[in-house]
């Protein structure tokens, strides 16, 4: 396996695991309920994005899904990663933890950058 394909797979299990399998453990954990409910988010928010993140993370490991859906969730999962940002620095102000969430879209950009080198 040559060093694109490693740095690809690495970054997108990364992103896939992480974010796709918290969802799983955490459902129902009374600390995510807490969490959503300090940002500010309806009750109906939490499961609709959990069953995103599932759903995106299934499709950046499968590799017979088309390029185009892959796109949708490479998008979705950035537009997650900066709205968590946004929300965070929005309720807690800019302390460190706010900023968490880009360390994620960097592991999200650098699996698509070399998705799109391995793609030509």
């Amino acid at each position: 396996m040559n060093k694109d394909k490693i740095i690809f797979w690495i970054s997108t299990a990364i992103v896939a695991v992480l974010i796709g399998l918290t969802p799983i453990l955490t459902w129902n954990d009374p600390d995510g309920k807490a969490l959503m409910e300090h940002l500010g988010y309806p009750s109906y928010f939490a499961p609709m994005l959990n069953t995103f993140k599932i759903l995106g993370a299934i499709v950046l490991l499968v590799p017979q899904i088309p390029s185009r859906i892959k796109e949708w969730a490479y998008a979705g999962f950035g537009f997650d990663f900066i709205a968590a940002t946004v929300s965070f620095i929005a309720v807690d102000g800019p302390v460190g933890l706010s900023f968490f969430p880009l360390a994620f879209l960097v592991f999200l950009a650098i699996s698509y950058i070399y998705k799109e080198k391995l793609a030509k």
